[in-house]
């Protein structure tokens, strides 16, 4: 095993919560906070969630969702500035997004340290532009990592909950974000159910994705969700990762769009990895977007390749090079974007 990867799982191991020093119970929602910034009290600001499932309150001219899905690496050094390279590239994304205004916007983000929380919430765009749904790690199952969402302000956020895995030995869990959707001819709102998961990593015996995932589509088919689109990192490296998505009754993203597996055009992890690593492993399709329900998908591609950290943090890109990599990237990972536009609701 790398030893970076065995001292970021014995550190994560070191960090776990104990189940009798938690307020949640495995596989059962947990409702926590989400935040907004105030620009007064120039502070993030918890949001009191609607539970009144009422009149949307999304503009009208919102017609599609652009789901964001990245995981920046834990395992490597020099967290804040391999951040705040990866934000600034998210950034300029959004930037260039042409149809940006008719477009709502969800960033999911996988193998978050507390120190990228709070780089995170010091980015101007994100502070202006969306709800963020940690701010310490308090709801992860580790003090050591675990995944945030960021949630387009235009959007009228209903719940947000976590549901960690009863079966994982890496403290994970599925985080979800109920948005109202606009439904024409409705007074109703709509729920549209948003999903952020980084899944078991490496192989196990018994498998643990598996469990994972249909603990994940069982809450996409909740009673009363309209539809539902998660993503993440879902460490597909094994035969059976291919079909998990049709055991559970959601689509995947990439195969709809005409994808296919062993391709280059669908890698997300390895490219970018250190040599060793690429050339014991290869290339694999770990990060997907499922969904269910009334969105027509409209795209879906990968971005982030290439992405470095800044040519000013000198010392940074060195220490990165020094590793073995061939260029200060960073992460280890590509994201991925899938784009859906809003059909007539209907429950599921």
């Amino acid at each position: 095993m790398d030893a970076r990867v065995q001292k970021a799982i014995q550190l994560a191991e070191a960090l776990k919560k104990q189940p009798g020093a938690v307020p949640w119970q495995p596989d059962k929602p947990w409702p926590q906070r989400y935040y907004s910034w105030d620009t007064e009290d120039e502070a993030w600001l918890p949001v009191s969630s609607n539970t009144t499932n009422s009149v949307a309150k999304m503009p009208s001219d919102i017609s599609a969702l652009a789901v964001y899905s990245w995981n920046v690496d834990l395992m490597l050094p020099f967290a804040e500035s391999r951040m705040e390279a990866a934000l600034a590239h998210l950034g300029q994304l959004l930037s260039q997004a042409s149809s940006a205004s008719t477009t709502a916007v969800v960033i999911n983000l996988q193998e978050c340290v507390p120190s990228d929380l709070i780089t995170i919430s010091r980015q101007p765009w994100v502070r202006d532009g969306f709800y963020m749904t940690d701010l310490d790690a308090s709801a992860w199952g580790s003090w050591a990592y675990g995944t945030t969402t960021l949630v387009d302000k235009r959007l009228d956020v209903l719940s947000c909950f976590r549901v960690h895995y009863a079966k994982s030995n890496m403290e994970r869990d599925a985080l979800f974000v109920d948005v109202s959707m606009p439904v024409a001819r409705s007074t109703r709102a709509q729920t549209l159910r948003l999903g952020n998961s980084h899944l078991e990593s490496l192989i196990s015996d018994p498998p643990l994705r598996p469990p994972q995932v249909q603990i994940m589509g069982a809450y996409m088919h909740e009673a009363g969700v309209s539809a539902a689109v998660a993503t993440g990192d879902f460490n597909a490296i094994q035969p059976f990762d291919r079909t998990l998505h049709s055991d559970a009754g959601v689509k995947d993203a990439y195969l709809e769009q005409g994808g296919a597996e062993d391709s280059d055009g669908g890698y997300t992890w390895g490219q970018q990895a250190g040599r060793a690593l690429r050339e014991r492993f290869g290339c694999s399709r770990m990060d997907k977007a499922y969904f269910c329900g009334s969105l027509q998908l409209q795209s879906f591609e990968r971005f982030g390749a290439d992405v470095e950290v800044r040519e000013e943090d000198r010392k940074q890109r060195d220490g990165l090079l020094s590793l073995g990599f061939e260029k200060a990237w960073v992460t280890d990972h590509l994201g991925i974007k899938a784009v859906f536009k809003f059909e007539n609701a209907v429950r599921l």
